[in-house]
């Protein structure tokens, strides 16, 4: 069962052996690992030669398109029929593969596996929010408000993945919130309780914490899938989730003075938002 391990960074140099090693060090040896450089300035490229010659390791290179574009290009290069991810500044643990396989073996209906996770901030492991609990209990409805699936814990058919278009080249940040909800929309998932990947958090150029406004993406993904083919009580949280961010954001815009967001918002929302 082989698995192709999508490994997207920017200008991460400094992080980036740490991420790869905690690939080249899994007890479950049967994978690929395709590091896709994102047009990095900062000598990733010359780092990554070192790589070069590991017979299951590839390196590609992109012009900078953005963690979609650079996670998309991994997997459409790539070919084996399970897909798993890793975010530059995180850390698989050793068994991560292994425990995630086996899971597959003893539950072949299911196309999609996530797990708990470490949470480290300035080098000490911290107790995430209650809000980002793991489990798979209303998992769908916890989603709405913020993306509770880290794509470092994911393994993922290709089929799947494909099914739902991959990730949104569009966003420039809340992509995986986006793909996860149009997965979690349909498929039963499946969770490991073990803690699976340290999650590093807290330095500067982290996605979250360089874009603002995280809930006009959020918002956009929202309203694409209120125009899926839901269920009528699926279909009824999203709309609910959509009300409850949406006049937040648009105050807030308004407050500012923000008419071209103010307008492109209403636009995205129109017909969804409650009088």
């Amino acid at each position: 069962m082989k698995v192709d391990v999508i490994l997207p960074t920017y200008n991460r140099a400094h992080l980036l052996e740490r991420s790869i090693q905690s690939v080249l060090k899994q007890t479950y040896l049967n994978y690929n690992l395709y590091i896709i450089d994102d047009g990095s300035t900062d000598g990733t490229s010359e780092f990554l030669k070192s790589y070069e010659s590991i017979p299951n390791v590839f390196v590609l290179k992109q012009d900078n398109r953005g963690v979609s574009a650079a996670r998309n290009l991994g997997i459409k290069s790539s070919h084996s029929p399970w897909l798993a991810f890793i975010d530059s500044d995180d850390e698989w643990l050793p068994k991560k593969l292994e425990v995630q396989i086996d899971l597959i073996k003893k539950n072949p209906h299911l196309r999609f596996f996530h797990s708990n996770e470490m949470w480290i901030r300035n080098g000490k492991r911290v107790n995430p929010p209650r809000k980002f609990e793991k489990s798979n209990h209303e998992i769908f409805r916890r989603s709405l408000e913020t993306c509770l699936i880290s794509p470092s814990t994911v393994i993922m058919t290709r089929e799947l993945s494909e099914k739902n278009g991959h990730f949104d080249e569009e966003f420039i940040i809340c992509e995986d919130y986006d793909l996860w909800l149009k997965i979690l929309a349909t498929e039963e998932v499946g969770h490991c309780e073990e803690f699976l990947i340290k999650k590093y958090g807290g330095h500067e150029d982290q996605l979250s914490t360089r874009f603002t406004a995280m809930d006009y993406w959020r918002l956009r993904s929202l309203a694409k899938l209120a125009h899926n083919d839901l269920s009528p009580e699926k279909l009824v949280l999203v709309l609910n989730e959509i009300n409850k961010k949406a006049p937040i954001l648009l105050q807030g815009y308004q407050k500012h003075q923000k008419t071209d967001e103010y307008e492109t918002l209403l636009k995205i929302l129109n017909g969804l938002l409650l009088e």
